[in-house]
This record gives C-alpha cells, sequence and structure tokens, in this order.
C-alpha cells in the first residue's frame, strides 16, 4: 500500500507570498482556492484564539477539493487556559463541530501545550483518558519533560500521535514508531521566519518514506515570511 504523505502550511492568508505564491491580480478571498490546487492539506490555527463557527469550517469544506484534508488546532481555552482540566463539554462540543463542519475532510486534531505544561504521570493520563479516540488526535508539547520513552509509549499504546517538532528549543526527533507521523516545521533558528535547507526537507521526506507509518502530515509554520510557502513547494518537489 502506497503512504500517504500531505504536505502543507499552517497558515496561507500571508501578504508576504502575493507575487511569490500568489498572483499579482488574484483576489485575497481567492487564496485558498488558489492554495488548494497546490497542496492536499491545509493546518488551521485560527481556531487556536476563537472557538471555531461552524460556518468557517462550512466555507472551508465547500472551498476545497473532494480529497483535500484540514487539520484543525484545539482552542487554547482547552490547552491554555484551562489546561486540560474542567474541560469535558468544551472538548466535546469542539471535536462535534469538527466533524460536522469538516466531515470526511477533517485530518487530525492538534492540541498544543504551554512551555510551562511539564510532564508527569497524572496529566499524561489525564490527556489520555479525556481525547476521543474516534479522531486523529495529536498533541503537540513545548517541554522537554515530555521527550521521554514513557509518554511516546503510551500514546502509541492509546493510538495518539505525538508531534515531531522543529523548534528552537526543542528536541527534533521525528517519532515514526505510529501509523501515523505528524511534523510541524517552525523555522530555526528565527521561529516563523526561517527557511529550511533543500538537504533537510529531503532528509525529512526520505525518513517519512521509509519508516512504516502509513500517514504522515508535514505542515510548515514558518509563514511569517516566504519561507513557509518555498519550502512546502520544493519538499512536493523531492523525490
Amino acid at each position: 500500500m502506497k503512504k500517504e504523505l500531505h504536505i502543507g502550511c499552517s497558515s496561507f492568508n500571508s501578504s508576504y507570498w502575493k507575487e511569490v505564491f500568489y498572483p499579482k491580480d488574484l483576489p485575497r478571498n481567492k487564496w485558498f482556492e488558489f492554495y488548494c490546487q497546490h497542496f492536499d492539506t491545509y493546518e488551521m490555527n485560527g481556531t487556536f484564539y476563537r472557538f471555531p463557527r461552524l460556518k468557517t469550517f462550512q466555507d472551508m469544506f465547500d472551498k476545497s477539493p473532494e480529497h483535500f484534508l484540514i487539520s484543525v488546532k484545539a482552542p487554547k481555552e482547552i490547552t491554555h487556559i484551562r489546561l486540560f482540566v474542567d474541560c469535558g463539554e468544551l472538548l466535546k462540543d469542539f471535536y462535534s463541530r469538527c466533524a460536522e463542519g469538516l466531515q470526511h475532510k477533517l485530518g487530525c486534531i492538534l492540541f498544543q501545550f504551554p512551555p510551562s505544561y511539564d510532564y508527569t504521570p497524572e496529566r499524561l493520563d489525564s490527556i489520555i483518558r479525556k481525547l476521543d479516540t474516534g479522531f486523529r488526535n495529536v498533541l503537540e508539547f513545548r517541554h522537554r519533560s515530555w521527550w521521554i520513552p514513557e509518554v511516546w509509549n503510551q500514546l502509541v499504546k492509546n493510538s495518539i500521535t505525538l508531534c515531531s517538532v522543529s523548534h528552537p528549543q526543542l528536541p527534533e526527533t521525528i517519532f515514526t514508531v505510529s501509523p501515523l507521523i505528524y511534523v510541524r516545521l517552525h523555522g530555526k533558528p528565527k521561529m516563523f521566519y526561517s527557511s529550511y535547507s533543500t538537504e533537510e526537507l529531503a532528509k525529512l521526506k526520505d525518513l517519512i518514506l521509509t519508516s512504516n507509518a502509513d500517514k504522515a502530515f508535514v505542515y510548515f509554520n514558518n509563514t511569517a515570511s516566504t519561507a513557509g510557502i518555498m519550502n512546502a513547494l520544493e519538499m512536493e518537489e523531492i523525490k
């Protein structure tokens, strides 16, 4: 079976990309459709700052091709403010809205935790118990204490993906032991700005394609410049 590798960006609405990626005369309200002509996935980050409206999901569903996949970042109310405590109803509503609005185009659900959120067995157990296993759940930690086998093994055992990151302050482990690989490239050494070399992109792509994973998502979050879109286009072309 051919491995599914989905490459995209964590933003599409960047003015820096005009005349570099988007044609000069293309209206801004047509940018997403243009993006969808070049990629088969998108990571939706705006949902982190504001609980998503159903109509927002439905609009993206209608504007994207049949095969397109949209991954969604969980609201900070869940991950940063409540820290996964007393968030059962909020989490349920979020899952429900993603499923209803995006239907079969829903890729993964990304939960990114704050840098101050360090590992404890109790926290890991609480997260695992609260997640809905009917979704492709991905956890992105920003504290080094989570980079231990106890965490990785428990997540694999419970069909939860640990997000691999390229981040100035974190290990660059690419987790390939689960059936699903999820990579976020934030930019190094300057977060959100720095680009990746052809050699780095080729190495990452080869690592993914030679792994035992069935499906992989790679998102470029170095989108505060033209680096993200250029890197994504280049990685798609690497054989």
